[in-house]
């Protein structure tokens, strides 16, 4: 294994170059470099439509039908904290080491070649880059079992949740056997928001609070907004060149497959109206229904004092009595 250190540059953004470190890890696991892995449809793992929707299938029919059986027969929610701060903890790690190698692919195709050389040009669709988004693709299968721990903790599932993690495999298999150039944005986006996410669910398992819990959801949408424009950009300029030249248009196309394209912009679309949603019905519902209570307290129990010093010492002791349900109602929605 070539360990090599040098000033932190293009072509080695962090100084190590950490890409003959991953070449040596896979080949000690695979049992062959990273630099030899083919992506070949119907042939690699998972690289199958079939296979995909039938794992995606079996998900969905394990986490309702576990949620049925734990309902039906009172099973008591199960703990399992250790199991759920290691599988936390192996996403954050994961994310973050895939994050890291991303970068230093998509770096020096950016200087080379520009913003719209990277998201356009078939050379951005390297057999590095194309190793990174297999191996993130098969992370969308270890994150289904967010999900399996919701069930099994008897915790509420909601439809963002179970929608976007099904939903979120497939596109990274459409967006592979598509060979979309693009790709790279939403991939790296994501990834460093599972950093953050999975991170904030590692601590939030050992019983850590952390005031940031907000913002995981609000780098959520920025994430989103930030792929759509990439996205709709290079779709636009590939239906327009290949259908109609006479619109306003780059003047080139962009390298990937139109149903990937068509399948990433409606997906994502739907991700970003979703969390929005899910972002004010629980924030903002929450903060409105905070005011209101605190408002509510206060104006059924504040007494203005009397001149007598009894009626002084009632209404400072009904103040303080508001005061008290105001703190309660703050805590109990917070």
């Amino acid at each position: 294994m070539n360990f090599e250190v040098s000033y932190p540059s293009v072509e080695r953004p962090f100084g190590v170059h950490l890409w003959p470190i991953f070449d040596y890890a896979f080949e000690r696991v695979v049992g062959y470099p990273a630099t030899q892995f083919e992506f070949l449809h119907n042939q690699t793992f998972l690289a199958n439509g079939y296979h995909a929707v039938g794992v995606i299938i079996v998900y969905y029919l394990v986490i309702f039908g576990g949620r049925f059986v734990m309902t039906t027969l009172d099973v008591p929610a199960l703990k399992l904290n250790l199991l759920f701060q290691l599988h936390n903890l192996v996403l954050t790690a994961g994310s973050g080491i895939l994050l890291l190698l991303s970068i230093e692919q998509v770096l020096p195709i950016i200087v080379k070649d520009g913003i719209f050389g990277a998201i356009c040009y078939e050379t951005a669709f390297t057999q590095k880059l194309v190793t990174l988004y297999y191996l993130n693709y098969l992370t969308k299968y270890l994150e289904l079992v967010d999900t399996v721990f919701l069930v099994l903790k008897r915790k509420k599932l909601l439809f963002l949740h179970v929608y976007h993690h099904g939903a979120t495999a497939l596109l990274c298999y459409t967006q592979l056997v598509g060979y979309t150039a693009v790709e790279w944005v939403p991939i790296t986006l994501n990834l460093t928001v599972h950093v953050v996410m999975y991170w904030y669910y590692f601590l939030s398992a050992r019983g850590i609070r952390v005031w940031w819990k907000e913002w995981v959801t609000r780098i959520q949408i920025v994430q989103f907004v930030i792929d759509l424009v990439f996205i709709y950009f290079a779709t636009y300029t590939h239906f327009a060149f290949a259908y109609f030249p006479n619109v306003p248009q780059y003047g080139k196309d962009c390298y990937g497959s139109e149903v990937a394209a068509v399948y990433g912009v409606l997906i994502i679309t739907s991700y970003l109206l979703l969390f929005i949603s899910f972002y004010f019905s629980v924030y903002r519902g929450k903060s409105k229904k905070v005011a209101t209570a605190i408002a509510t307290a206060s104006a059924t129990n504040d007494v203005k004092p009397t001149a007598t010093t009894s009626g002084s010492t009632t209404g400072s002791t009904t103040g303080s009595t508001a005061k008290k349900h105001v703190t309660k109602s703050k805590s109990r929605k917070a």
